[in-house]
Order: C-alpha cells, then sequence, then structure tokens
C-alpha cells in the first residue's frame, strides 16, 4: 500500500507544481489569475478526491475478495476432507480381501522361483 502513497502523493504534487509553473509563467491580469488558480485548484481538489475515493473502493474489494477466497478455501477443504473420509470407509472393506490376494501372488512367485532353482533346464 506503501507504493500506492507515494503514487497518490507523486500525482498531487506534480499537479500542483505544474499548475503552478504554467500559471506563474503565462502573462495575465490578477483576475485573470486568481481565476486560473481557483480553477486549477478545484480541478486538484477534485482529482484529489476521486483519487481517494478510488483508492478505498479498491481497498474494499481487496478485503471482500479476501473473505470470500478464505470462505471457498475453508469450504473446499471440507470438501476434501469428506471426500478422503468416504473413500477410506469405501476401501476399508476390501482392503483385507486385497491384502489376501497379495499374499496369494507373493507365494505363487515364490513358488515358481523354487521350481526354476530346483530344476533350471525345464520349462514351467
Amino acid at each position: 500500500m506503501a507504493s500506492g502513497k507515494s503514487l497518490m502523493l507523486g500525482v498531487f504534487f506534480g499537479s500542483v507544481v505544474g499548475a503552478s509553473v504554467s500559471l506563474l509563467t503565462t502573462p495575465n491580469s490578477g483576475e485573470e489569475l486568481r481565476t486560473k488558480v481557483k480553477d486549477q485548484s478545484d480541478r486538484l481538489r477534485d482529482i484529489a478526491q476521486q483519487i481517494r475515493e478510488d483508492g478505498l473502493d479498491l481497498k474494499n474489494q481487496l478485503s471482500k475478495t479476501s473473505k470470500e477466497g478464505a470462505a471457498l478455501l475453508r469450504d473446499l477443504s471440507e470438501d476434501i476432507k469428506v471426500s478422503v473420509e468416504s473413500w477410506k470407509e469405501t476401501i476399508e472393506p476390501h482392503q483385507e480381501n486385497l491384502q489376501e490376494h497379495l499374499r496369494q501372488i507373493e507365494e505363487s512367485i515364490k513358488e515358481l522361483e523354487d521350481k526354476v532353482k530346483e530344476n533350471p533346464k525345464q520349462e514351467v
């Protein structure tokens, strides 16, 4: 936010310096000069007010967006947690069955290896 503040100050002071230089280098009567100074002052005040309003709008929008993002992340994490729990419940009844199949496969491989070691020249 510091860079935004610096930008606003730069725009404001640049406008003031530019307006002052243009007013002082232009030959005018006193009344014309006062009118121009007043007009420039009014324009600068309007610009500063608009910058301030835009900055507040941006701040409010960022705050709102961050709150919505946090709420979405909470919802998403809760959905993921529910999905993982559901997956665990779905897998649990089959887990023992899968382990038994793996043991059978390991035993079959072991038996095949033993047969190959006993009879290396014969086909299995």
